[in-house]
């Protein structure tokens, strides 16, 4: 920390904690122990039980989480893969070229999701490029709301390469191919991680442009988290909101594991 008195870090805990417990930590208390409860009186839910929890791993559950990862983890690798060609590719850019990219990238950003959305759904809903009521559309409005995050990350990290290790590589005769993936690219693994990371936590809680894109028989999680809390069936849709989270930070956690070693490579 940048405070040295002892007195100073105290008051920046504190601070910390006056707005973290309440904004942050407190709600997500709540959800928890709203899914081990049956009802709700005074500020609390109260009636401890565990059997929402038995639905929402199995059945139409399930099944909505693993469209998730699926949706997750290909619009994840798809964004890791354009945002990582861009980001290359904007280092021989001008300056006026790269911020033209930079603009381009961080436009689906810039607007509400729910314009992405539309957006997606007013573009492929004709030939040649049908892809209105399949799951196609759906990764698709994914990867196009994450993919500026996973530019961005790689971006910041090319920029802080020591090009010495390149020239290196190239007066030792390699080839512009060799030194992108022997070289480059290892340097890059772990932003490479980070972005992946970032990527699919975002497109797991993806929901706006979602509601307008997805089929019937490609229902990601948090839309059957909203439908579940829309019918009245909020301890239920808490525990599936929970398992969401947990999934989420379980590959979050690998993904870390993943980006610490290939720091010490």
């Amino acid at each position: 920390m940048l405070v040295h008195s002892r007195k100073g870090m105290w008051a920046c805990w504190a601070l910390f904690l006056l707005l973290f417990v309440p904004l942050f930590a407190l709600p997500l208390l709540v959800i928890v122990i709203a899914s081990f409860s049956t009802n709700w009186s005074g500020a609390f839910p109260s009636g401890p039980t565990a059997a929402h929890y038995t639905s929402a791993v199995r059945g139409e559950s399930l099944q909505a989480l693993t469209t998730s990862l699926v949706t997750a983890i290909t619009a994840s690798l798809l964004a890791l893969t354009v945002g990582s060609w861009a980001a290359l590719a904007a280092a021989g850019l001008k300056k006026r070229g790269r911020r033209l990219l930079d603009a381009l990238f961080v436009l689906p950003v810039a607007v509400p999701s729910v314009v992405v959305g539309l957006a997606v759904l007013v573009a492929f809903s004709r030939p040649p490029m049908l892809l209105n009521g399949t799951r196609w559309i759906v990764i698709l409005a994914h990867t196009v709301l994450v993919t500026a995050f996973a530019y961005q990350s790689v971006a910041a990290a090319v920029t802080r390469l020591d090009p010495m290790y390149e020239q290196a590589a190239a007066s030792l005769g390699a080839r512009p191919l060799y030194v992108l993936l022997r070289v480059r690219l290892p340097l890059l693994l772990p932003s490479l991680n980070a972005a992946a990371g970032l990527c699919f936590a975002l497109s797991m809680g993806e929901l706006s442009a979602t509601m307008m894109l997805y089929p019937p028989d490609w229902m990601p999680l948090p839309v059957l988290i909203f439908t579940a809390t829309d019918r009245g069936s909020l301890f239920t849709g808490s525990a599936v909101a929970v398992v969401l989270m947990a999934t989420t930070l379980l590959v979050l956690l690998a993904l870390s594991r993943i980006r610490t070693k290939a720091s010490f490579r």
